[in-house]
């Protein structure tokens, strides 16, 4: 198979969707892979490692497109990109559709085969190809709440740690999910008073026992919510319904149950954020805010440390995208259950029962397209 790996051009988006690494696993294979010139330089990998992996260089994004069968992005494509989809081209990437209607029916109208990241689901329920940004974002959520909590930055002007004789902070994590987890251990370890919700009890229980004494669990509902925002200094939104819109757990009346200066931390703002008072933000304008509340909503918050995301992205989809190329997508899906899931569209027809049902558009199973 030929395998595109573009360069991603969205907003300081620096990823890339394959270290030199995973080219050479998948030219060992027999595959061709096209690489778009510095594609790799801002996760800290030049032209001359992917040569050396045994990739051919191209100049121009249109040219990797042009040339190859099968797309490994990291982003979504963005308009730019539209037009050099085709029909019958497996695109690889996270999509989130759900919050995405022009994107949607850009890549209907494509008739490409839409293989999202964000949804492949093993029995378990676990999502494999998430889990590794979910576990940087989860670890950044809580470094950028510590850092946008300083008054020079519009916060309450806060330590997170505190210092001997001095509270430190409260934290709330909304989710116990791999980016909450993550965000609360993070915070914790930086010596904060964390708190975090989730419906589940035995995932409340496994927190418990898993996260250090300075995290304390509490079941999700509206009301503990809300008893909890009148002292909480940064909250961390990190919900997650695979493949769904999120759902709305600060609305904008609760904004002023908290002081001035708190911290909001939408790390689901791209499957649409857990706030409602929340919109995508990006590195170059991360930050803005209302009743005198900080949100903080940048979509591709791993984007920022590009080399370790690159590096654990690759290790975790190298697997299915090796699969994809050695058997076809039809063979890859239907000999893995959990790559199955992550198939959204097929030629111009939605797979994916929740994006179908976010913008009222017919839903055809994927065992019909097979």
């Amino acid at each position: 198979m030929k395998i595109g790996i573009p360069k991603e051009i969205k907003n300081n988006e620096n990823r890339v969707g394959m270290t030199p690494a995973g080219v050479h696993e998948l030219v060992s294979h027999g595959h061709t892979v096209y690489v778009q010139h510095t594609a790799g330089e801002g996760s800290g990998f030049a032209d001359e490692l992917y040569v050396k992996a045994g990739a051919e260089i191209l100049p121009a994004i249109e040219d990797v497109y042009a040339k190859s069968g099968m797309i490994v992005k990291v982003k979504e494509p963005i308009e730019p990109e539209y037009a050099l989809i085709r029909e019958g081209q497996v695109v690889f990437t996270y999509f989130h559709f759900a919050c995405d209607r022009p994107l949607t029916d850009a890549m209907l109208k494509s008739g490409a085969i839409c293989i999202a990241y964000e949804t492949v689901q093993k029995a378990d329920r676990s999502l494999p190809l998430l889990a590794p940004m979910s576990e940087v974002a989860g670890r950044m959520a809580a470094q950028n709440g510590a850092y946008y909590l300083q008054k020079t930055k519009g916060g309450k002007g806060k330590l997170m740690a505190g210092v001997p004789g001095v509270k430190p902070a409260k934290v709330l994590v909304l989710g116990g999910g791999t980016v909450g987890e993550a965000a609360a251990r993070i915070a914790a370890g930086m010596g904060a008073d964390v708190t975090i919700t989730d419906i589940s009890i035995p995932r409340l229980r496994q927190l418990a026992i898993e996260l250090p004494a300075n995290v304390h669990t509490l079941y999700s509902s509206v009301h503990s919510i809300k008893n909890e925002l009148p002292t909480v200094d940064v909250v961390i939104g990190s919900v997650l319904v695979p493949g769904d819109k999120t759902p709305k757990l600060i609305t904008r009346d609760m904004l002023s149950l908290m002081e001035p200066g708190t911290v909001l931390v939408d790390v689901a703002i791209d499957q649409g954020g857990c706030f409602e008072t929340s919109h995508p933000t990006t590195h170059s304008d991360p930050v803005y805010t209302i009743d005198g509340i900080v949100h903080y909503a940048v979509a591709n918050i791993p984007g920022a440390v590009p080399n370790t995301s690159t590096t654990a992205l690759t290790n975790a989809t190298l697997s299915y995208a090796v699969a994809l190329a050695d058997k076809g997508w039809k063979k890859a899906v239907t000999d893995d259950p959990a790559l199955a899931k992550g198939v959204n569209m097929v030629g111009g027809k939605v797979t994916f029962e929740a994006v179908a049902r976010v913008w009222n558009l017919p839903y055809t199973p994927l065992k019909e397209v097979l």
